[in-house]
């Protein structure tokens, strides 16, 4: 192997690094919106389930009356 394949062997190295910051980068802020979503929709679940129990409080106050 010479110089220039050992040249451009680490060019290609530092591409692929350069490549996988990218993606890494990619992936967190996908992954932060993923975090983001899965807190409102745990969120909305939390404010459904509130209603329905209210909703049967209600209807069992119906049915004692």
């Amino acid at each position: 192997m010479d110089i220039k394949d050992l040249e451009n062997k680490i060019d290609e190295l530092i591409s692929l690094c350069d490549e996988f910051e990218r993606k890494q980068a990619i992936m967190e802020a996908d992954r932060e919106t993923w975090l983001r979503e899965r807190t409102r929709l745990l969120e909305k679940n939390d404010m459904a389930k509130n209603k329905v129990e209210a909703m049967i409080m209600r209807l069992k106050g119906l049915e004692q009356d």
